[in-house]
């Protein structure tokens, strides 16, 4: 199976595009504020939301605030409770990366009783009007990275979905994986994923043998490893026991990824030349290492530095007479209003750009990526 390891120009494009409409400061007078910013984060069961909350308390008390940040570990009335204590605590502004979108909207009407801003952090905040501004990535984009990933690893593409000469004519069996049903990111993820790879299940190149092409097939409640690991392996006994193999697996998560790679080598999948490929998104350390090591192909990388510093500036504009930059208008529609945004670029990573993407960037140490 031909692997192509090139850094493709987009990638290289969309992380200087995240960086440098990011690097300039949020909002005039930065810096001169105070009180109190409520900053709700999912779990701490994914390294990611961790690294955000991190993120989002370093700039924020930068700025001059206090933050007042929770975790609540994927149970949605924990999260409920969590928001309504920071507006009692006298919360000046809200940034908050929902469990479920659309469990949110009485405790924002809440807050907006009290004038009180609410922004939403990388998952869009459903079928409210009082969601201000939404920070997040290009969601359908990492979808299609994620698409084009595989089609790389399977020597159909280059990483920004051009054919490459010579490629295999297939067919390769493919399966698919989609996020929690309960975040609107999922769908963006999946729709861009599957503008790519639609057209090659129509004409035959691609093959999902399950035949489970929906989302609503696919998605993985919680976004749980376990969850994907389980399905996968019901995926092998039921339609791979003839002998076939799959070729390729379609993960929107490293944290799928894991469990998606442990279902496969307990079917007896070795690691090498012939192991499925396999995508993913958040360029956790262990999902990085098993990209070093052949088990997974790729990951989305999104500098979540970079999210942290868009909300936070988001935040400190609002409260200080400023205007939040925002660069689309247009395509978050959250069943009430079109929330205005900011999209980050993602990168998408393979065992060639670790070091350029990852460790001369910062986001992780040689030593921590066993480098």
């Amino acid at each position: 199976m031909k692997k192509n390891l090139l850094l493709s120009a987009v990638a290289i494009g969309a992380m200087t595009f995240g960086l440098a409409a990011c690097s300039a400061p949020a909002a005039e007078g930065e810096g001169e504020g105070g009180g109190l910013i409520g900053v709700a984060m999912p779990t701490r069961s994914s390294e990611r939301w961790i690294a955000d909350g991190d993120a989002l308390v370093a700039e924020l008390e930068a700025a001059g605030y206090t933050v007042d940040l929770q975790f609540a570990e994927d149970d949605i009335p924990t999260q409920v409770s969590q928001v309504e204590n920071m507006i009692t605590k006298g919360a000046e502004a809200l940034i908050i990366a929902a469990i479920d979108g659309t469990t949110l909207t009485e405790v924002l009407q809440t807050a907006a009783d009290s004038d009180i801003p609410v922004i939403a952090y990388d998952r869009l905040i459903r079928d409210s009007e009082n969601v201000n501004y939404y920070a997040t990535f290009d969601n359908f984009l990492v979808g299609q990275q994620q698409a084009w990933t595989l089609l790389n690893g399977l020597g159909l593409t280059d990483l920004e979905g051009n054919a490459l000469p010579d490629a295999p004519a297939g067919p390769f069996n493919i399966e698919l994986f989609a996020g929690s049903l309960d975040d609107n990111n999922a769908f963006f993820f999946f729709d861009g994923a599957m503008d790519v790879l639609q057209p090659l299940i129509d004409d035959g190149t691609l093959v999902v043998k399950s035949g489970q092409t929906d989302i609503e097939q696919a998605a993985t409640l919680r976004w749980d490893g376990e969850v994907a690991q389980s399905r996968m392996e019901d995926l092998l006994t039921a339609h791979y026991s003839d002998g076939s193999k799959v070729n390729a697996v379609l993960s929107p998560y490293d944290g799928l990824s894991r469990g998606i790679i442990s279902a496969l080598t307990d079917a007896g999948y070795a690691v090498g030349v012939d192991f499925p490929i396999i995508s993913g998104q958040d360029a956790e350390v262990d999902s990085v290492k098993a990209i070093l090591s052949g088990e997974q192909y790729a990951t989305i990388f999104k500098d979540t530095r970079e999210l942290a510093k868009v909300a936070a500036g988001m935040a400190v504009a609002l409260l200080e007479g400023g205007e939040p930059e925002i660069n689309n208008t247009t395509t978050y529609d959250n069943g009430v209003l079109v929330v205005p945004s900011f999209l980050l670029g993602p990168v998408p990573v393979v065992a060639d750009n670790v070091q350029e993407a990852l460790v001369d960037t910062g986001y992780w140490t040689a030593e921590e990526l066993g480098l």
